[in-house]
């Protein structure tokens, strides 16, 4: 069922062409991130979610997922487990390829950020071509967690 908040943030999803490259359709979310009650809305939307389970903690994937998956970690009280672009992350990682709309890159997470059980939402921004979220659960999965959920807008 669409939600007359789901309907806004979608609407509010601006289209910028030929970026970051010609033939690419970016679609960028700073619309909901300006708009108070928008990003309430995202995020009271996420939290509907996970407050209907049992989770013990939110991975977020960089840079964007960051935005949405802190505020909720934070209004549940349970842990933060980012998933960053290679060589941003100072201890020890897992890593994981993926291939982009427009390119290929690698994502890592730190080795001991889950523990082995652990039951994991994994929220984005957006999916676009979900190559950066298969990475993400080949790492949750890698360190093994389990992932219960992935969200996004």
């Amino acid at each position: 069922m669409v939600t007359d908040a789901s309907r806004s943030l979608r609407d509010a999803v601006r289209d910028v062409p030929d970026f970051p490259k010609p033939g690419i359709i970016f679609k960028d979310i700073t619309p909901i991130l300006c708009d108070g009650k928008l990003f309430r809305a995202a995020i009271d939307l996420f939290l509907e979610r996970c407050r209907a389970m049992r989770i013990d903690k939110i991975v977020c994937i960089d840079a964007r997922g960051f935005l949405f998956g802190s505020a909720v970690a934070y209004d549940m009280g349970i842990g933060l487990v980012p998933i960053r672009k290679k060589g941003k992350l100072p201890y020890k990682t897992e890593r994981a390829a993926y291939t982009l709309e427009y390119g290929e890159a690698e994502m890592e997470m730190h080795i001991d950020s889950i523990n082995r059980g652990e039951r994991i939402v994994l929220i984005d921004d957006l999916l676009a071509t979900g190559g950066t979220s298969a990475s993400a659960v080949t790492l949750i999965q890698k360190v093994g967690g389990e992932l219960v959920e992935a969200q996004f807008l």
